[in-house]
């Protein structure tokens, strides 16, 4: 039998960066498109849709690598020959690759590496024109000039295929290895779903299967030499040697896979004493790393889940005082917190306060590569925005999300980071109350793009066949044209809900509009009060300290 030792982990770095990813095979979609998702999820994070344009360079030339989450340079790589256009994580030929960190051994960081997962994932973007070529370029690239960040899991996408990879370094001591990472990467059957979040996933693999599963020809001989396993190839686990999941790992991480896949299989339900993280690891059955999709997955079932906050089930946020009067589904961090000496935990759902830009990306291979990639994408927690769609072919972000002057400490009502924010704060702490109004105009404008969606690709594709250029421009112009409107329209959602539930009241409406009394004067709001429900436990907690008394 293998023997596998448990390491310190770095998961307390992973929850403060915490990150979502979805996959969808292409037989398991509605429409016959891979799907992917990403939740980048930050505190103190700010950015809009990044744009890298294409371009030729001449021998020599060099770019500088700067670290994704701190800006701190970390030296320079030799640039390639050609670049492809990127916007946001897709390129030109619809590669989508997105994230999420687990951490793992802390002595494994290579401190001398000069790219961190975050410039690997841009750098492979523009060099690459199908998924397996991203995987060549991002392991290539970290062989010659090390990877200078904690345990990382990769989605990488395409229009035909979908894969997870796993990566780490190997330290800074070349005497302990002379590679510089451990990877492996897999294919996901196109029949099938799979998440991760936050937690290495990938177990045994099947090293046999040089067509769907790829690894670095040192990623059990290095476990080996560090005594973190002894057993037989065959048995060898990357995530047990390497980033075993503790109770963190389980709770906050593996939690976030188990909603995703208990919306299309509710059986997933047998798979909770893992989740719950409170039984020993070796009792308890662990969830596969996909599952056959029950049923066709569409891009609007990846948005719904990108918004799951346990809804329904074992772990909902709506069961204690925890969300508030107004049972809001999120929570402060951190996430763990003391009452007297005894440590307690809150839930980690997918969708976060924390989340400074989602995206599900839409690929299809029967379609023109620039119309085919379709790029949904938010400047917030994804419960709170109307994902607009972006086309991989896009050269010009709109204002709204590359705005001059914005930044996370410098407000700007033209950027849509801060406005949707704006919104979404007000919204929080009296969700119950002010959230359907939200979500009214946040799925009326997602249903409006997806009725269009299909007329203006028609029409770009009639455009494509006599001039490409003029097709990418036409999406271009479309793409940024929708999410200005949405911007300004996420404005007037601003002033609707300020005025509509000003001082904890709710004004009436008639007929679209605020109502008047007859006087001409506003008409009278209403004083919900408490929610029955909170009522009820305020009593329990205060017994008879605040009841009426009784007339004698």
């Amino acid at each position: 039998m293998k023997k596998i030792l448990l390491a310190v982990m770095l998961l307390a770095a992973s929850y403060a960066s915490a990150c979502t990813n979805f996959i969808v095979g292409k037989n398991a979609s509605a429409d016959g498109s891979v799907i992917c998702s990403y939740n980048a999820d930050s505190y103190g994070m700010f950015t809009g849709l990044y744009h890298f344009p294409a371009g030729k360079h001449a021998p020599g030339t060099m770019r500088p690598v700067y670290d994704w989450d701190t800006n701190k340079y970390l030296g320079e790589i030799a640039e390639a020959p050609e670049t492809y256009n990127v916007i946001g994580n897709i390129n030109e030929y619809q590669v989508t690759i997105g994230e999420t960190t687990f951490g793992g051994r802390e002595e494994m960081v290579d401190t001398t590496g000069i790219i961190d997962y975050g410039s690997l994932i841009y750098i492979a973007l523009q060099r690459s024109k199908t998924a397996r070529e991203a995987i060549q370029v991002m392991t290539t690239l970290v062989e010659q000039y090390g990877y200078c960040s904690e345990g990382e899991t990769f989605t990488i996408c395409d229009p035909n295929e979908a894969w997870i990879m796993e990566m780490m370094g190997c330290a800074s001591d070349r005497k302990l290895s002379k590679e510089r990472t451990v990877w492996v990467a897999i294919r996901i059957p196109d029949d099938a779903i799979c998440a991760h979040a936050n937690q290495s996933r990938i177990t045994t693999f099947n090293m046999k299967d040089k067509q769907n599963v790829l690894f670095s020809k040192n990623v059990v001989k290095y476990a080996r030499k560090m005594g973190w396993f002894d057993g037989k190839d065959a048995e060898f686990s990357y995530n047990d040697a390497y980033a075993q999941p503790d109770f963190g790992g389980r709770r906050y991480c593996e939690a976030r896979v188990w909603s995703f896949f208990r919306h299309f299989d509710k059986s997933f339900d047998k798979y909770l004493p893992f989740v719950m993280g409170k039984e020993p690891l070796e009792n308890c059955e662990r969830m596969p790393l996909w599952i056959k999709a029950p049923r066709k997955v569409s891009v609007q079932d990846i948005m719904t889940c990108m918004r799951d906050h346990y809804e329904g089930t074992a772990l909902a946020l709506d069961k204690d005082l925890g969300g508030g009067i107004w049972d809001m589904p999120y929570r402060p961090t951190p996430l763990s917190f003391k009452v007297g000496e005894k440590s307690y935990f809150n839930e980690r759902p997918i969708s976060t306060q924390q989340t400074g830009f989602t995206f599900v990306s839409q690929m299809r291979s029967w379609l023109p590569r620039e119309i085919g990639g379709c790029f949904w994408f938010g400047n917030d927690d994804g419960n709170m925005v109307a994902y607009t769609p972006i086309y991989c072919g896009n050269r010009v972000q709109p204002e709204c999300y590359n705005t001059p002057g914005a930044d996370a400490v410098t407000f700007s009502d033209k950027n849509a980071f801060w406005v949707c924010n704006w919104v979404s704060n007000m919204v929080y702490p009296r969700y119950s109350v002010m959230f359907p109004s939200l979500k009214e105009v946040r799925d009326s404008l997602e249903n409006s793009y997806f009725a269009q969606q299909k007329a203006v690709e028609d029409k770009a594709k009639a455009l494509y066949a006599d001039n490409p250029e003029q097709a990418i421009s036409y999406l271009n112009d479309y793409s940024n044209r929708q999410a200005q409107q949405m911007l300004a329209r996420w404005k007037q959602l601003a002033t609707y809900l300020i005025v509509k539930y000003n001082d904890m009241t709710v004004k009436p409406e008639e007929n679209g509009r605020f109502a008047k009394s007859k006087y001409g004067l506003g008409a009278t709001p209403k004083r919900p009060g408490f929610p029955e429900a909170y009522s009820k436990k305020l009593v329990e907690q205060t017994g008879d300290f605040y009841a009426v008394p009784e007339k004698k």
